[in-house]
């Protein structure tokens, strides 16, 4: 088989992995199919995708909400010789899975979530990692509506700047709030975990939980459906897939008109390339409340979609913020008590 044919089917791969795999008993079989390739093909190509850091992790993608975590982006002003301790310090935290030097005043971001039993909550774990990191301002941006969650790269190089498509998963998709039992804690504990390379990977995930596959089946079905599961998928590293560029787009909608931020929040999601879109609060030193992350193989392809967007919505107070070094990039963890611990050293 020539190179070309085998960076097509790749693609191929990696478009399905994305997208979903299924809780079947072979769910490699059942991708295989879908890109023509045997079981054993595709379990040998995921793992030298894995190799080879193309692939991070395949896993449930939860909704932190929806399992009672409380989270948020948060900005924060670091003088330049402290970035280094404070990069230490924020990172030590294990709610916190991303965190990125950014070209701002603000020039720490990161992302942080805490567990539904936390002694200190959301604004008091921020407030003592402001004091902890030495920061100069820290802005606490949570999400107050979502218009679209869902990273999907583009391996196949087939779309436009500004195509569009309605988004999978957004504030409508959570449906479900209530405490979850002892049995969905532990289903969440191991379905976050990376999901093991096996022909019969959830049969196996059945009996750790100690029920059958079918009634595992439906738990992992009724996660999906009350929205407290967004997919179960592969998530890759955007930069080994070719997105070298990452360009966070913060928009200073009208601020006093509820409808306005919503209709132009829903359009923002519209476009593709968009795999975040959220209203954020606004501050006097901060005036962007509409927030869309875009992917590009370059910064120019960044630019497009974000060109694309300001023509679409006549937003004209707008800045586009890259990251320039990357600190912490992991998938929160959830329900493991580390939190806990972080607080007891730290109160």
């Amino acid at each position: 088989m020539n190179a070309a044919a085998d960076e097509s089917k790749d693609a191929a791969l990696l478009g399905a992995l994305q997208e979903s795999i299924p809780f079947v008993r072979r769910p490699f079989a059942a991708i295989g199919e879908r890109c023509g390739l045997s079981e054993s093909e595709t379990l040998n190509r995921i793992a030298a995708l894995k190799e080879e850091r193309v692939i991070r992790q395949i896993s449930a993608i939860f909704d932190t909400r929806s399992l009672g975590y409380a989270s948020s982006l948060v900005a924060a002003r670091i003088a330049p010789e402290k970035i280094e301790s404070a990069v230490q310090v924020i990172n030590a935290h294990p709610g916190v899975s991303h965190n990125y030097l950014r070209n701002h005043d603000f020039n720490l971001w990161y992302t942080i979530a805490v567990p539904p039993d936390s002694r200190l909550g959301l604004e008091g774990t921020v407030d003592r990692l402001h004091e902890l990191s030495g920061a100069e301002s820290t802005r606490l941006l949570p999400t107050l509506k979502l218009f679209k969650i869902g990273v999907r790269f583009d391996v196949g190089n087939e779309s436009k700047p500004d195509d569009r498509a309605a988004p999978a998963y957004t504030e409508a998709s959570r449906r479900e709030s209530d405490p979850l039992t002892g049995a969905e804690i532990e289903f969440v504990r191991l379905m976050q975990r990376d999901l093991e390379l096996v022909p019969e990977p959830f049969v196996a995930v059945a009996g750790t939980l100690g029920m059958g596959f079918d009634e595992a089946a439906a738990m992992h079905a009724r996660f999906l459906g009350n929205g407290r599961m967004r997919r179960f998928a592969a998530v890759l590293h955007h930069r080994k897939a070719g997105f070298r560029a990452n360009a966070m787009g913060v928009w200073a909608g009208p601020p006093d008109d509820a409808e306005a931020l919503q209709r132009l929040g829903e359009r923002m999601a519209e476009f593709q390339a968009v795999s975040h879109c959220y209203q954020r609060p606004s501050y006097p030193d901060w005036p962007y409340n509409l927030f869309t992350m875009v992917h590009g193989k370059s910064a120019g392809e960044c630019e497009a979609t974000l060109d694309a967007i300001a023509a679409e919505t006549g937003i004209r107070e707008r800045m586009a913020l890259y990251s320039t070094e990357e600190f912490k990039k992991v998938r929160v963890r959830y329900f493991t008590g580390e939190e806990r611990a972080w607080e007891e050293d730290f109160r």
